[in-house]
């Protein structure tokens, strides 16, 4: 009973807080901001940060105040104040989700959802990673949505620290660059300059951590275990014609799609954007690249049988050859 109404306290704030931040976020006075912030003297870094956690918590425009660390702090300690007082945010957002609705969740998700959330949990801080160099997705909302995984706190916590750094720096540098021209500093061509490729380097970085990650596997085993019990998976082979029907043979009942031809004949796939596809080539190289355009597309439960065939023949199960 006492937890429930610590749930239902907890809600009312957050809505109340969250509320009052969506009305009023327009009205955000930089320029009054940085003056209190520096009216607190020696503990003005604490309060910035205090300000930052807070903000991401009730849905602030974290830009805003990336901009303004810049701005009071200067491009290296204005980077570690707002990525700190970011993450704290982005932690306290975390665990808010995870103690106000993760069982809930957990207990009612089917569907779509539950394969969508099985899938962020099984990359786990790979998931992180990306998502926190990849603007397009919303850092405040984001912070609420991961909550609801049971991803590791420890795997989101660094992840976080870490793959933000980028982007800090790069805000914090334009908000510095920002208060020097303003202010007529030297130099201002050369900063201004770095700015825009911190800025160009953090758009690029995304497609560096893209390699990193790696899709859902299953093992050889666990997919023969699959098949047998006539689960609906599909096994898609990308491998060559030729490879296909090669010394390695193929699995029977798999499609053949080699992976150049995949783009062009996914039509041939659109009646299966929720159901099991498992993509597989002679390791899992191919396989990879499969599943992770099939995922772009909006396919939702696709895995990666680990080492492929080469692991399929070294378990001796059955093959099938084309003529």
């Amino acid at each position: 009973m006492q937890r429930n109404a610590i749930r239902i306290l907890l809600v009312l704030v957050l809505l109340i807080g969250v509320t009052l931040a969506l009305l009023y976020r327009d009205r955000l006075d930089v320029a009054a901001l940085e003056q209190w912030v520096q009216s607190a003297g020696l503990a003005a870094p604490l309060l910035f940060m205090l300000i930052y956690a807070v903000g991401a918590v009730f849905f602030l425009p974290g830009s805003v105040l990336t901009l303004a660390g810049g701005a009071l702090f200067g491009p290296v300690l204005g980077t570690f104040y707002n990525l700190t007082g970011a993450t704290l945010g982005a932690l306290l957002a975390f665990l808010v989700a995870r103690y106000l609705a993760s069982d809930w969740v957990a207990q009612r998700a089917g569907g779509r959802l539950k394969q969508l959330i099985a899938g962020v949990e099984e990359e786990g801080w790979r998931f992180v990673a990306f998502t926190r160099l990849v603007p397009l997705f919303p850092f405040n909302l984001l912070n609420y949505a991961l909550g609801l995984t049971r991803i590791r706190l420890w795997h989101y916590l660094l992840a976080t620290y870490v793959c933000m750094l980028p982007g800090a720096f790069a805000y914090t540098y334009l908000g510095y660059a920002g208060r020097e021209a303003i202010a007529g500093g030297e130099g201002l061509i050369q900063k201004g300059l770095l700015a825009l490729a911190l800025l160009a380097t953090v758009a690029f970085l995304p497609r560096l951590v893209n390699r990193w990650r790696k899709p859902p596997m299953v093992d050889v085993p666990e997919l023969k275990q699959r098949l047998d019990a006539g689960t609906d998976v599909l096994v898609l082979d990308v491998r060559t014609p030729e490879d296909f029907s090669g010394e390695q043979g193929h699995i029977p009942g798999a499609l053949n799609i080699p992976l150049p031809e995949l783009p062009a004949r996914i039509m041939e796939l659109n009646d299966r954007p929720q159901r099991p596809i498992v993509t597989i080539c002679r390791t899992d190289r191919m396989s990879s690249q499969a599943a992770r355009l099939l995922a772009q597309q909006g396919f939702t439960d696709v895995r990666v049988a680990r080492m492929g065939m080469t692991d399929w023949n070294r378990n001796g199960f059955p093959v099938e050859y084309r003529r």
